[in-house]
């Protein structure tokens, strides 16, 4: 825990040192790990290319950092506590020798499948601690995972199948969500029609459901993993090989594989775990994500176990059996650290406080957001309610293609204020750009969010397309990494992120975060959820377009709409105003909780023809439901 920061001044002092001596710095990190041979070169890099390279030439294995390194300090400390979707049903621990045991066994059963270093290996399953012993016997045996969530669809997943080129698909007869059953052994099924290059099914028992199980293609897991040894020599990797692939939605065409490598990713997860939530020995953590997101990846398998800490993985869903669920598992488990999303807050908000109640939640230390720039409102009630005004709150802004965390609190240490990410951690160097290329310096300041020089957890490459990778990312700004996202630097130095680029609204030669709008909006106490976007307007170049979930409580519509106008012209003032506001039962959401903007635009604007791929929204009929109430 060497590489913990304790003080404001101490961070101060580490990131000046990050700063001015990068290399220097992030050496004294990667210092702290097991490594078989170490590097001859910190870094080489250049944003043109891109081409970034971390730790040249060091050989390790990623695992070896998790199992090996904790088995005789820590070999009886629980790695993994999972708890069921059904809270009758028993959850399970593992403890790091279980944890090593089992990823040793697997490793041995993929490597009996013929799955070698460098071949693609889908992972389609629930959230149960075979989902995570997978991707850890992938890593080990040197062979790349892409964890898709398991409730795209067969579309979906035949797509990122077929531009991985997967060998191997591990999936499960069905997943428990909540009070449904998901056949999801069926939708792989349905994916491989259209697919070529998977050789092997393995599929984990989970729900008992009756499956079809192709002969020579499909296994069951638990009968391969029969007799087979629990010990396994981990195959050495590069620092520069690769360790996953994640799909990630682009706002336009396929989905794009984000490629990130073994060593810098190793180094950037545990260095940024440890210092954010201030992860102490003995802590309980639970991040709520699913392992089909990147937030699953960093923040719930490899940066809490490289910290050798305790990581919880909830199969089930924060409102069932009630909406009590997430606060009967802090108090069941003793949890010091909670990571989720706004979304999530603002969900279980609209049931008011009653669920919360019953739980006394006095173990908390540390609450967390990740996902999206939590609003005002859902940070005041997350701080008061769960955290009983005692739990720092640390906003984690990031993205699949940074790793890990950039720009949070350290908790505890870095003074909050709602709505900011605050500072950026040690190694990160920021840029504010505005539209014609010019670094904006000093605080006050508002445009375009970019990075100046590489960290270790960046992406690499697009899968297959490294193109593709230099004009999403590198074309914008030259020598810039650009995130999309816009960025206000306030008096006191702190960032505020507005949401993308694309969601900051020009109305009247005035810039407007569409964040901003929306947190104006839900301060109406009818409001649940709320999401903003431009549309173009005759007189203001660019009109504003609110989609609203409210309570109708005691309202007409035409008075809610009129009172959250006033509402916004209270926070905000007149030119803040929506000129058209829509009530919605819902909203498109990709199953991670991103609200899909550019489906909200098209409707806005009266592009109804082509609202594109909706596969991956969590509900593809409230698009439907959206369009037919869009008002004129």
């Amino acid at each position: 825990m060497s590489d913990r920061i304790h003080t404001l001044s101490g961070y101060f002092h580490e990131y000046q040192k990050s700063v001015t001596e990068p290399e220097k710095f992030w050496a004294r990190i990667a210092d702290s790990f097991h490594w078989k041979k170490r590097w001859d070169k910190v870094l080489e890099w250049d944003f043109e290319g891109p081409n970034v390279k971390w730790f040249l030439n060091a050989k390790l294995n990623i695992t070896e950092n998790i199992l090996e390194r904790h088995l005789y300090t820590l070999g009886d400390k629980p790695a993994i506590i999972w708890e069921p979707n059904d809270p009758e049903e028993e959850g399970r621990t593992l403890t790091y020798r279980q944890l090593y045991h089992e990823v040793c066994r697997f490793s041995n059963v993929l490597e009996k499948k013929d799955v070698k270093k460098g071949d693609k290996v889908i992972i389609y399953m629930p959230m149960v601690p075979e989902a995570a012993i997978a991707m850890l016997a992938c890593a080990r045996i040197g062979a790349v995972h892409s964890v898709v969530f398991a409730g795209f669809s067969s579309n979906a997943l035949a797509d990122r199948i077929d531009d991985s080129k997967a060998k191997v698909v591990l999936t499960s007869d069905g997943n428990f969500r909540g009070s449904k059953t998901i056949p999801v052994k069926r939708v792989v099924d349905e994916a491989l029609k259209s697919t070529s290059s998977v050789e092997t099914v393995i599929v984990y028992q989970r729900t008992q459901e009756e499956v079809s199980m192709e002969p020579g293609r499909d296994h069951w897991w638990h009968e391969l993993s029969e007799g087979v040894e629990d010990t396994h020599t981990a195959v050495e990797t590069d620092s520069e090989d690769m360790l996953y692939i994640l799909y990630t939605s682009g706002s336009t065409g396929k989905p794009k594989g984000v490629v990130h490598t073994c060593g810098g990713y190793m180094v950037y997860t545990k260095y940024t775990f440890e210092n954010v939530f201030q992860y102490s020995p003995g802590d309980v953590y639970w991040c709520t994500a699913d392992i089909g997101w990147v937030t699953g990846h960093s923040y719930i398998v490899y940066g809490p176990l490289l910290a050798g800490a305790t990581s919880i993985m909830f199969e089930g869903i924060p409102t069932y059996p009630d909406a009590g669920r997430f606060w009967a598992i802090v108090d069941k488990y003793k949890v010091n650290q909670f990571y989720t999303a706004p979304t999530a807050i603002r969900a279980l908000q609209a049931y008011g406080t009653d669920p919360i109640e019953p739980y006394n939640l006095d173990s908390l230390k540390t609450l967390g957001s990740v996902g999206e720039p939590i609003n005002e409102e859902a940070w005041h009630w997350y701080h008061t309610h769960v955290g009983k005004t005692r739990c720092p709150i640390v906003d984690t802004w990031w993205q699949t293609e940074t790793g890990g965390i950039m720009v949070s609190p350290l908790a505890g240490i870095t003074p909050t204020k709602p709505a900011y990410a605050t500072l950026p951690l040690p190694g990160i160097q920021l840029a504010i750009m505005d539209p014609d290329g010019k670094e904006l310096i000093g605080n006050s300041v508002e445009g375009n969010l970019c990075i100046k020089f590489p960290w270790p957890g960046m992406l690499r490459t697009t899968y297959g397309d490294h193109e593709r990778c230099k004009q999403t990312y590198f074309a914008a700004y030259k020598g810039m990494y650009f995130t999309g996202d816009g960025v206000k630097r306030d008096h006191d130095g702190y960032y505020r992120i507005l949401g993308r680029v694309d969601d900051v609204i020009n109305v009247s030669g005035h810039r407007m975060g569409t964040a901003e709008v929306e947190n104006a909006i839900n301060e109406h106490p009818l409001v649940i959820e709320s999401a903003v976007v431009g549309y173009p307007h005759q007189v203001k170049g660019q009109g504003i377009y609110a989609y609203v979930i409210c309570d109708m409580k005691n309202r007409t519509e035409q008075n809610l709409v009129n009172e959250i106008k006033d509402t916004v012209n209270k926070i905000i003032g007149p030119i803040a105003k929506p000129d058209k506001i829509q009530i919605v039962p819902g909203l498109p959401k990709t199953r991670s909780g991103k609200i899909m903007r550019r489906i909200l635009r098209k409707v806005a604007e009266g592009s109804l023809d082509n609202m594109g791929d909706t596969s991956t929204l969590l509900d593809p009929e409230v698009v439907d439901k959206i369009i037919n109430g869009r008002v004129e």
